[in-house]
């Protein structure tokens, strides 16, 4: 507080003083509110300028101001491949990504990944409050992760790790203003060494390895459910959805599901509880996510008619309290491919998929993407249409990696 108290006081020193000038404390709260292209031009003025607009305190609350009174963009992260450089020049990685409106998916701006890698093609972790977070997993001997702020263009390279393949998730540290990249190994058992879980702190620059907490049942093993969807970040929680195998004799008797959670302020593991729907059909695809900033559970499966889908959506109104888990609705989806994302309004993000016969006689599948609202059922087709899998984020401008060490510009 006393560091705010010195930024304050500097933050508007003139070259001459006048009886009405607006007090530093005002002055500093509109520049909070103000644009990230503003506030980089800004810093241009003076030095007390320079030095207070990259102040970790006013990043800070220039983030909560923002994350509460704007409605975020979407990134779209589409593998697309792009020709090979030069001979001699550093190797691309290859993706783009798409900025879109929050409501009608319209494109804004198209950027390209700015960063390298040695082998193979970054995939995206996910986003948290406008910090994108990307690994390679085909680098030999480590993993390497990136963190991305578009909205100022830098980025950053972090430590490198030893952790084995592992599903990671990007959260938000509100007591310590800090971001955190988090992972648990994909597949794990008691029978097993204990599984390693690892969490990157943005503060320290650092990696540790962190324990579950957590008893195991016996004879049990474990596979993360979401690997390829990014992890939802609730309630200052990061969540992962198990699938719990029971093994007897060599053989799997039972299977059930566990959703772990890890407290990214305190850094504990906790088992929430799930809704109690198992035996109501058979479900071939499910996800934990999110549904209007609280913790949802959606699930697929086969539709009474050919070519349908139902989904079911649950939403746990309680963080953390079993009875709270309230089945919002069940929709019939034709022709359903799979499952994208929800926006922050609450539509339902979905690819669908259907068969048609070219003029030269030959089959194939076209492709859609389609906004639904699971209150009036209404859909909208989207563009940006693609043959394959691609992920969406909630986006929005910040000044995270304005300085630090290590940070790139680009």
């Amino acid at each position: 507080m006393s560091q705010m108290k010195e930024d304050r006081g500097a933050i508007l020193r003139r070259w001459t003083n006048h009886d009405d000038d607006l007090p530093d404390e005002i002055v500093l709260d509109i520049l909070s509110k103000l644009p990230v292209k503003s506030l980089l031009r800004f810093r241009c003025v003076c030095k007390p300028w320079y030095s207070s607009i990259a102040n970790p305190n006013f990043i800070s609350t220039h983030l909560h101001n923002h994350n509460h009174i704007h409605h975020h963009s979407y990134v779209t992260h589409i593998p697309r491949n792009i020709p090979e450089p030069s001979s001699g020049s550093s190797r691309s990685s290859g993706q783009l990504c798409t900025l879109t409106c929050d409501r009608t998916f319209e494109t804004i701006s198209e950027f390209r990944v700015p960063f390298t890698f040695q082998s193979g093609f970054p995939h995206f972790v996910g986003s948290c409050n406008g910090i994108l977070c990307f690994i390679n997993y085909n680098a030999p001997g480590s993993n390497v992760f990136y963190l991305w702020n578009p909205s100022i263009r830098k980025f950053k390279r972090l430590p490198d790790n030893q952790f084995p393949v592992m599903t990671f998730g990007i959260g938000y540290g509100s007591q310590n203003n800090d971001f955190k990249v988090v992972g648990i190994s994909r597949t794990f058992g008691t029978s097993k060494p204990p599984p390693e879980f690892g969490v990157y702190s943005l503060n320290s620059d650092s990696w540790k390895r962190v324990e579950l907490g957590i008893s195991l049942r016996p004879n049990f093993f474990y596979d993360n459910v979401n690997n390829y969807k990014a992890l939802p970040f609730v309630s200052g929680h990061l969540h992962w959805m198990l699938k719990c195998v029971e093994h007897v004799g060599g053989q799997e008797r039972h299977s059930a599901d566990m959703l772990l959670s890890f407290d990214v302020n305190s850094e504990k593991f906790e088992q929430l509880p799930l809704p109690d729907d198992e035996g109501r059909g058979c479900c071939f695809m499910k996800f934990i996510t999110s549904f209007k900033g609280k913790l949802a559970l959606i699930k697929f499966e086969s539709g009474a008619q050919p070519h349908s889908t139902q989904c079911s959506i649950w939403v746990m109104r309680e963080y953390g309290v079993l009875d709270s888990w309230n089945k919002l609705c069940v929709l019939s989806i034709e022709n359903f491919n799979f499952y994208i994302s929800f926006t922050n309004d609450g539509l339902l993000l979905v690819q669908k998929g259907s068969l048609l016969v070219s003029t030269n006689g030959e089959i194939e599948r076209k492709y859609k993407n389609v906004l639904i609202d699971p209150e009036t059922l209404h859909e909208k087709e989207i563009g940006n249409e693609v043959d394959y899998r691609f992920d969406v984020a909630a986006y929005m401008e910040n000044l995270v990696l304005l300085d630090g060490a290590n940070v790139v510009s680009y």
